[in-house]
């Protein structure tokens, strides 16, 4: 039990570190690194998108592989990922640059996150709501730090952002370090799943409605996330808020989520899932109504706060919702399947972004956007559980 518990909570520093690293790479700098590179609408949109492409490509078959082969060598190749990642950063010169560089550090995660989620749901089968929302609040306090770690250090050396990912390159070696060790000694980390190939599992989890929607509504919430991560800094800017203001508004609903996040996941355990995620998602589409609609510091402020509190509150539910649905068959599977979903959303959200903040309607229309979606998707979870639940 000592050494169960020893695992898990070196695997929750190993999360923090990843995540940080990771986090570090974009909030607040990406935006600024971007618009100083000369990059403009819909190329920031493919900038922000970038990153979370290789998630569609390779969540699904790295869940697949961890089921056939064990997690160990699959959580080394992300963490070699994100040891070498950053310091390309350095290198580049150009929007196209920062694109392919985003893609290639986007594999870092792509495959971290649905294999450990994984490795949870299978060493704790009879608390994996508990463990995955410990495990996601230990990678929100790296998510936390990193924006105010970059925007600090941005202040400090007046915006030089080879500093930053030069720090960002620290983490992710840290990060590697701390897999590696991690999982020296393991050997049993493998799921349970049957030998299949990859199609007949993918054609089973999307062949079950209520897995796609649950899945789905993780998709919309990435979609609107990965947007409003990266155009609430860059519409921060446009209203003349200066780097320090523009660090808290990043860093406040990243805050809010760790702090939130384990409460919302114990509610969702005594409630069940229904209600976190309808509610949840209602009250994140409220705030993104306001944000485009004002310039004011301590409402853009609020704002934030309130969008992350929606957000802890939904998200805290759908990856037990699906580990739930699913079983533990195949949970490397499950859990790659929700990762491409999730991935899919996050990749598109700041692209049609991007295109609609570039038209006439500007940020308005951007922000609306995304409040529209996310009810849209409430409404369908309602329509979808709502029978299940009676």
């Amino acid at each position: 039990m000592k050494a169960d518990a020893k695992f898990f909570y070196a695997f929750c520093v190993a999360g923090c570190l990843a995540i940080l690293s990771s986090t570090m790479s974009k909030n607040p700098i990406l935006p600024l690194l971007s618009q100083s590179l000369g990059a403009q609408g819909a190329t920031l949109g493919f900038i922000a998108a970038a990153s979370t492409i290789p998630g569609i490509l390779v969540s699904l078959p790295a869940g697949s592989l961890s089921d056939l082969i064990g997690s160990r060598k699959v959580m080394w190749f992300s963490a070699i990922v994100f040891a070498t990642a950053p310091f390309l950063y350095l290198l580049v010169t150009t929007p196209l640059e920062l694109i392919i560089v985003r893609f290639y550090h986007g594999f870092a995660t792509a495959v971290f996150v649905p294999v450990a989620n994984a490795v949870i749901v299978d060493r704790y089968p009879q608390r994996k709501a508990e463990r995955l929302s410990l495990f996601s609040s230990s990678t929100l306090v790296g998510r936390s730090l990193a924006p105010f770690l970059g925007g600090g250090i941005l202040l400090l050396t007046n915006s030089d952002y080879h500093d930053v990912y030069l720090v960002v390159g620290a983490a992710g070696v840290a990060t590697l370090v701390a897999i590696f060790a991690v999982f020296w000694r393991e050997t049993d980390v493998v799921t349970t799943a049957p030998r299949r190939s990859l199609g007949p599992q993918l054609r089973s989890l999307a062949g079950d409605l209520h897995v796609l929607v649950a899945s789905s509504v993780e998709g919309a919430q990435y979609f609107v996330y990965g947007s409003f991560e990266f155009f609430m800094v860059a519409y921060a800017q446009k209203v003349g808020l200066g780097v320090g203001a523009i660090t808290i508004i990043a860093g406040v609903p990243i805050v809010t989520v760790v702090v939130s996040k384990p409460v919302m996941g114990g509610l969702s355990d005594r409630l069940g899932r229904f209600w976190p995620i309808t509610a949840g998602l209602v009250m994140t589409s409220l705030p993104l109504l306001v944000i485009p609609l004002t310039s004011s510091f301590p409402i853009l402020l609020v704002t934030s706060l309130l969008y992350g509190f929606g957000f802890s509150t939904a998200t805290s539910s759908t990856t037990a919702l699906v580990s739930d649905i699913s079983g533990s068959s195949a949970s490397g599977s499950a859990m790659g399947f929700l990762g491409t979903i999730m991935d899919i959303g996050q990749a598109l959200g700041p692209i049609v972004t991007g295109y609609v903040v570039a038209t006439s309607v500007g940020y308005v229309g951007g922000f609306w956007l995304l409040a529209g979606a996310l009810l849209v998707f409430a409404a369908l979870f309602t329509l979808a559980f709502i029978p299940r639940r009676r």
